[in-house]
């Protein structure tokens, strides 16, 4: 399996992530959007958003681990953060840049501000796709 990740020149530079990330790969995993649930289903964090972030960081390595992917094989990231200020999605991303999961956040991301998601209370959710090889 090969992962290429680039830059293309005319393109802006970017705090970490690549604005293209090429797979060749046979078989690819696509995980759920990972919420701030413990194993019992109950919110962590509550009113939390760094709580919640970490939770989000367990949830998406026990799914990787569970198709024996790492953070390396993510080729896609998405990450939904309910707030309205800037600086706190610059918080968010620097948090998930310095955790276990980091490497995730080298291919192609995208990191959005929303109004609500799924659950009361949550205040974050991660979409991952990982490149699994043949």
């Amino acid at each position: 399996m090969t992962i290429t990740r680039l830059n293309p020149d005319g393109l802006h530079t970017t705090p970490g992530y690549s604005h293209v990330t090429v797979v060749e790969a046979g078989r690819t995993a696509y995980l759920a959007g990972q919420c701030p649930l413990d194993a019992t289903g109950a919110l962590v964090g509550d009113g939390d958003l760094g709580a919640q972030v970490d939770q989000v960081i367990a949830n998406a390595l026990t799914a990787l681990a569970a198709v024996n992917a790492r953070p390396e094989q993510v080729v896609r990231s998405v990450i939904y953060v309910v707030i309205q200020d800037n600086t706190a999605l610059g918080g968010v991303w620097q948090r998930l840049l310095d955790s276990p999961l980091a490497a995730a956040f080298t291919s192609a991301s995208t990191l959005l501000g929303v109004a609500r998601l799924g659950f009361a209370g949550q205040l974050v959710e991660l979409d991952l796709t990982a490149a699994l090889g043949a």
